[in-house]
């Protein structure tokens, strides 16, 4: 017996699936365009739409590992399951590629050592590099605030590790730290470090020099050590100290207007003093005002009438006009302050006189009366003994306000006589602006040529008009205090 035996073939069904997804960026979450996205085991690829869509089609079922990927993007990978007839989904977030970079350590500050004091006021700031492990380009910068007032600095962008800072101000006390940046994380600052200043010396000279087309008051000691008080950016000029308040009066224009203002021995705390009625005369750059002793007052001219205004700006008042409408162009105060020296002139700066009156307006004494050529610089002595002034005794007069012979004297009001006090001067020369120094043992000046443009300088000699010195070149407009 034979047996057959037969099988009908069985076709096999393989099952699939699909996947979708998306990939986007972390944290906005904005669509990343043309995404390669990669299935493995089988490596097969696709990119994503404009939108960050992608699709595979027909997958086995089974487990798989899907990766997504694009330049500047960290890849990201995620386990995903595909059963039969079913549509696996998966969101791919990826971070920008810097997400892993580290910041850079705090530099090292080297100098100027934490809490310095008595610095210059140009000072050298010296860190170590920071250290950086993604060797990225670091740039740094320097942030600077002080206990005046509240200015902060910020210099940026800088790539070496030393930088000098410039124009700092007398005894004050400064904060600095610096910061690092590798322009992928937030900046990092290093510990905040502190240096102070030396104090504003105790310069006893004044005067004025001209600087991008003004002028501009310095104060200065014995051996031109000097210090510019006032900006070259206005015109400042005829600075006046009173040692009892501590402030220096001046003259600044504001428009078309000279004003009075006072202002601290290093510069600061300015404030305006004039304001309803300016100094006006035939030359601003003549006009000279005078300190009350104690410094409460101030007294100033305004053509043909004499103002007294207290130093806050109140209480400003008429105490003198001349008779003949004359102008009022310099003024001096006796240190009693019961005396009060004039100089007047016409428009053209000439015809000029010089008296004392007292308080009330009466003329105690004739000094000059109309006499030729430039006339100015009054002086009280201490004691009010004697006055000092300028006066062109070669009479010349034009209308540049030209002097040819400008001498200096003493006027004595005991003997009703003056002294010559330019005997030693050199010709062709003008003595100008004098002022008695602080001992009343010398006086100070201006000395220039007669030709009314070379430079100006301040000299010292002595009151016998013998032994002058130089002092400071390129200046005018001395004080003495």
């Amino acid at each position: 017996m034979v047996f057959n035996t037969c099988s009908d073939d069985k076709m096999d069904f393989v099952d699939t699936g699909s996947i979708t997804g998306r990939v986007v960026e972390a944290n906005s979450f904005n669509p990343i365009e043309n995404a390669k996205v990669t299935l493995n085991p089988t490596n097969t690829s696709v990119f994503t739409d404009a939108d960050g869509y992608f699709v595979f089609e027909d997958v086995l079922v089974g487990d798989y590992s899907v990766k997504a990927q694009k330049e500047d993007f960290l890849a990201g990978n995620e386990p995903i399951s595909v059963l039969a007839d079913a549509s696996a989904n998966v969101i791919f977030e990826l971070e920008f590629s810097d997400a892993l970079n580290k910041p850079p350590l705090a530099p090292q500050i080297i100098a100027p050592v934490d809490n310095s004091i008595g610095l210059p006021l140009e000072v050298e700031l010296m860190w170590h590099p920071a250290i950086d492990t993604d060797d990225d380009d670091l740039v740094y910068g320097i942030h600077i605030r002080n206990d005046y007032d509240e200015t902060d600095w910020i210099i940026e962008d800088l790539t070496d590790t030393i930088y000098t800072i410039t124009q700092l101000k007398h005894g004050v006390k400064y904060f600095w730290q610096i910061s690092v940046d590798d322009s992928f994380n937030e900046t990092v600052l290093t510990e905040i470090y502190t240096f102070e200043t030396t104090s504003f010396p105790n310069n006893r000279f004044l005067y004025v020099q001209k600087a991008n087309s003004n002028q501009v008051i310095f104060s200065a000691d014995e051996t031109n050590n000097y210090i510019a008080l006032t900006g070259d950016y206005e015109n400042c000029w005829r600075p006046r100290k009173n040692l009892v308040t501590q402030r220096i009066a001046f003259l600044k224009n504001i428009g078309s207007n000279t004003h009075i203002f006072t202002m601290k021995p290093d510069g600061t705390d300015i404030q305006q003093v004039t304001s309803q009625i300016p100094l006006t005369a035939f030359r601003q750059d003549e006009i000279d005002f005078a300190w009350s002793s104690n410094g409460d007052r101030i007294l100033y001219a305004n053509f043909d009438k004499l103002y007294m205004i207290n130093k806050d700006g109140s209480g400003n008042q008429l105490i003198y006009q001349t008779f003949d409408g004359s102008f009022i162009t310099e003024c001096d105060w006796s240190q009693d302050q019961n005396k009060i020296a004039l100089k007047t002139n016409n428009v053209n700066g000439y015809n000029a006189s010089i008296f004392v009156i007292d308080l009330s307006g009466v003329v105690l004494t004739q000094v000059l009366t109309y006499v030729n050529g430039a006339v100015g610089g009054l002086n009280f002595t201490v004691d009010n003994q004697n006055l000092i002034y300028t006066h062109d005794v070669s009479g010349y007069e034009s209308s540049d306000f030209r002097a040819l012979n400008t001498h200096i004297f003493i006027y004595n009001f005991t003997s009703n006589l003056s002294t010559d006090m330019s005997l030693y001067k050199e010709e062709g020369t003008n003595d100008l602006d004098p002022r008695y120094a602080p001992n009343e043992a010398k006086i100070i000046f201006v000395n220039t040529s007669n030709d009314g443009v070379s430079n100006k300088q301040i000299w010292m000699m002595d009151l016998d008009g013998d032994n002058r010195e130089l002092l400071f070149e390129n200046a005018y407009m001395p004080d003495w205090e």
